[in-house]
């Protein structure tokens, strides 16, 4: 009996496996080193684990291969942490047809020792390898797995290569469909419209001869097969040697099948059994023709999907204007450094991210934050590279540069988004596995009924239907149905402002039930203003205003700023103040322009002996609002009512209102008093309002939420909401608000508006509806057609489906998957783009938008 792999002695297995490392967060002592290292030796295969406190690390030696989830899992168990890795390794892919093409590198990628994970994207043509993995040995593995492969570096040069090479893929298939289409069209008239058309037949044996019209069909097919067909065998036939068939081997066995057999009825008629001797030439040139008309069709629409990264590797300039030397120089922007001084002038994009030091323009940052207003800038701004400069000119000083930068930092999110398996996947990644082998199986099945049950000629009939069934399966539509969409739907997101830092959340988000926001910064512009000055009869509204921003000047309190801030955006001019007195618990007064002048509550009125009931509706609705409202007396006599609050975002009424629409609950989370809170509420429709919570109350409130109500979303952008945002189903951080709550989040909305939520949640509902349509058409068309193929329908209906016309589904089954993924292309926000809505500058984000892990 075999000794358990944890009795073992390190190498004692026959196999020399290199150990394995994990980082390990949350020990504190030894007892839980003891706890991880007996959690780990139990996992079969592990021949010594050695656990260190200070390092925070698991040296594992093996006797068995193991998968690292295992391991990880074991750790996670026993109550501690693995951190994911970071960074990760690109890798193009060249060669893969179907998803069992993608099941097969993956497989591959993840023997490689050091893999932590492998992901491969049959529409991207990427894989994505994060692990220790040595990249030679990665690219080894998927060479020796029959495909080419090289590093992707993620700059601008090699994007441009990849595009140069698929277009040069796209022509090359164009050029084959072409020579084939030509090639097989006489091929196809010779023999079905002899079969066809009495005429026809009539014609050909009259003049050449049936016998030199099978030479001409075996002749131009050769060429068919040999020159734009030639390529199924070279990849599909080594493919099928190793035991690893894919889609290329369908085609090649099944054409090979069709050719081989008409090639014996031709030269050697005599070995096949009498009223078999039928040539099938025209099945073979035609699959061969139909499947180029598919792939050339599915090239085409692939490059599609993509385009919303070549659009925005399209808002990248090539070059700068960079003051150097005493003199202006263009150079490269890839040249350009942080401290460089760069010039703008009047229609053009800004190059690099940085900040403006002189001049003043407005800049159209729509490709930032969706939001279609221009913004101004002027000295201290920030500018984004990629965005437009409208009529002004300006100077600015780099701040980021290459991939530094706001752009670069989108384009790297949106690939990564693209590059992501849903948890949709999982099912479509473990029945392509055996796809292919199942409908090898199928098709010799087939045969063998066909030819020993079926009626004469027996070995015409099983020829045909097992050709028919290998012909019809389209592993290429199951392996398109999810990826496609994902790139389509994501490039859609990031062109409205909306980023997934998670491909998870692109599937989660659909299931949002209630959607919870932060009030400050969220709902609200996350800033005192001042909202209300009602004045008394006989006072001027600039007067009343220069002569309390005057007093409020000299106090600290963040009201007094409001005041004083909507006092310089009016252009008042502010008198001299003497005598400035704070009065504890009751206001401030002082002597403003000669006039004395005291600003407090109705409790200082009262003591001064003015009447506020004038204002009392004023107060009233005030309050109801959930504001505290302010008095000011001006030389002796009752001037006005004040208040100031965090105002609402003009955009946050409606979007509140999409939300709804969208069949959703949404509730407020906020620190501020219940009073201020409810008032916001009711103003807003809120349903649900948790108010005076600490940061640590913000988890436990979404904790309750997600109790009572199913899936949450959290909206914020504060510090104090990234526990929040990290505790939700699916954290949604406003672009303008801090890293840290943007670094935990999974999607972020470039503008400052809440309207994004809506648009977020009803593009990962389209999404997901969508991959949904793809995967019932693929599994759906297979598990129909390939029956039928077969002959199922023979014995009751007498209906047998010609390899011709099986090319032609199978051909049809992946366009139709593509061009209905590009549909989303189309897609229409709820909310769409509101001209109203003030554009909110994105600050410089440089380092914020890494791809989440």
């Amino acid at each position: 009996m075999t000794a358990p792999a944890r009795d073992r002695e390190p190498g004692a297995g026959s196999i020399n496996l290199p150990p394995i490392s994990l980082s390990i967060e949350g020990m504190t002592c030894a007892s839980c080193v003891g706890r991880v290292e007996k959690a780990l030796r139990a996992v079969p295969g592990v021949a010594s684990a050695n656990v260190n406190l200070a390092t925070e690390r698991a040296d594992i030696r093996l006797s068995a291969p193991v998968e690292r989830a295992a391991l990880v899992g074991a750790v996670e168990s026993a109550g501690y942490d693995v951190p994911k890795p970071q960074g990760a390794v690109e890798i193009a892919i060249e060669g893969m047809t179907c998803a069992s093409c993608v099941g097969r590198v993956e497989r591959a990628l993840q023997a490689v020792p050091g893999v932590a994970s492998a992901t491969v994207n049959l529409a991207t043509e990427r894989a994505t390898v994060t692990g220790p993995a040595d990249a030679g040995a990665l690219l080894r593995a998927i060479t020796e797995t029959g495909y080419e492969a090289r590093l992707i570096d993620g700059g601008g040069a090699d994007e441009a290569q990849a595009n140069a090479r698929k277009e040069a893929e796209r022509e090359t298939l164009r050029r084959d469909l072409i020579l084939a289409a030509a090639l097989t069209l006489p091929v196809f008239v010779l023999e079905m419209g002899s079969h066809l058309i009495p005429a026809v037949h009539d014609l050909v044996a009259g003049t050449i001869g049936m016998q030199a019209s099978w030479y001409i069909q075996f002749a131009l097919t050769l060429l068919v097969l040999a020159i734009p067909g030639i390529r199924f065998y070279q990849k599909g036939l080594p493919a099928l040697f190793r035991g690893a068939p894919d889609m290329n081997s369908l085609v090649a066995v099944g054409t090979l099948a069709a050719f081989g057999y008409s090639l014996v009825a031709t030269f050697a008629p005599g070995l096949l059994p009498a009223g078999t001797v039928n040539v099938y030439y025209e099945a073979a040139a035609v699959i061969v023709t139909l499947i180029l008309l598919g792939r050339y069709l599915e090239a085409r629409a692939k490059g599609r999907t993509s385009e919303a990264i070549t659009r925005l590797v399209g808002l990248q300039p090539k070059t700068a204007r960079v003051r150097r030397g005493g003199r202006v120089e263009d150079i490269a922007v890839a040249n350009v450094a942080p401290g460089d001084l760069v010039e703008v002038h009047p229609g053009e994009r800004v190059p690099v991210d940085g900040e403006v030091v002189e001049g003043e323009s407005w800049v159209d940052e729509s490709m930032i934050t969706g939001e279609p207003i221009p913004v101004q800038k002027q000295a201290g701004a920030a500018v984004t590279g990629g965005t437009v400069n409208q009529k002004g000119a300006f100077a600015f000083r780099a701040t980021a540069v290459g991939g530094d930068t706001v752009l670069a930092q989108i384009i790297r999110l949106v690939e990564e988004a693209q590059g992501s398996k849903l948890p949709i996947q999982a099912l479509v990644d473990r029945v392509t596995m055996w796809f292919v082998p199942a409908v090898m199986a199928v098709a010799a099945l087939t045969f063998g009924i066909w030819f020993f049950f079926g009626p004469d000629p027996a070995l015409t009939f099983a020829l045909v239907n097992a050709v028919a069934v290998l012909i019809i399966a389209c592993p290429c539509a199951m392996g398109l149905a999810t990826p496609t969409s994902i790139m389509v739907g994501t490039g859609r997101g990031a062109e409205m402002g909306v980023l997934f830092r998670k491909g998870e959340a692109l599937q989660l988000l659909k299931d949002a039930r209630v959607v919870a926001v932060d009030k400050t910064g969220t709902l609200t512009e996350g800033a005192p203003a001042l909202t209300d000055l009602e004045l008394a009869a006989g006072f001027e509204r600039a007067e009343v205003l220069s002569l309390v921003a005057a007093v409020e000047e000299k106090s600290e309190h963040p009201i007094a700023r409001a005041i004083v801030d909507a006092a310089a955006g009016e252009g008042l001019t502010l008198p001299a103040v003497s005598n400035f007195e704070s009065v504890t618990g009751f206001g401030v007064r002082a002597v403003a322009g000669g006039k004395p002048v005291e600003i407090g509550a109705d409790r200082y009125m009262a003591e001064l002996g003015h009447d506020v009931a004038g204002f009392a509706k004023i107060a009233e609705r005030l309050g109801n609002e959930g504001k505290s409202p302010l008095y000011a007396a001006i030389d002796g006599k009752l001037a006005a009512i004040i208040a100031v609050a965090d105002p609402i975002k003009e955009t946050t009424p409606a979007a509140i209102a999409a939300l709804h629409d969208l069949g959703l609950k949404v509730a407020m989370i906020t620190g501020d008093n219940r009073r201020t809170a409810e008032a916001i509420a009711r103003r807003l429709g809120i349903d649900e309002v948790v108010a005076e919570v600490l940061p640590e109350g913000k988890v436990e409130a979404v904790r309750r939420l997600k109790t009572s109500h199913g899936t949450l979303a959290y909206v914020g952008d504060g510090i104090n909401d990234a526990p929040a945002l990290a505790e939700a189903d699916v954290g949604l951080a406003i672009g303008t608000g801090t890293d840290v709550a943007i670094e935990a989040a999974d999607v972020v909305l470039m503008s400052g508006s809440l309207k994004g939520v809506p648009n977020a949640i009803a593009l990962s509902r389209a999404t997901i509806g969508n991959i949904r349509q793809n995967l019932f058409w693929a599994f759906a068309y297979n598990t129909a057609l390939i029956p039928v193929a077969a002959g199922v329908l023979y014995p009751a209906y007498g209906v047998l489906l010609s390899p011709v016309f099986a090319a032609g589904a199978m051909a049809l089954s992946s366009v139709f998957v593509l061009g209905n993924a590009l549909r989303l292309r189309r897609f229409t926000p709820p909310m769409g783009t509101d001209p109203t809505a003030p554009a909110t500058a994105s600050p410089a984000m440089s380092g914020r938008l890494a791809p989440a892990e």
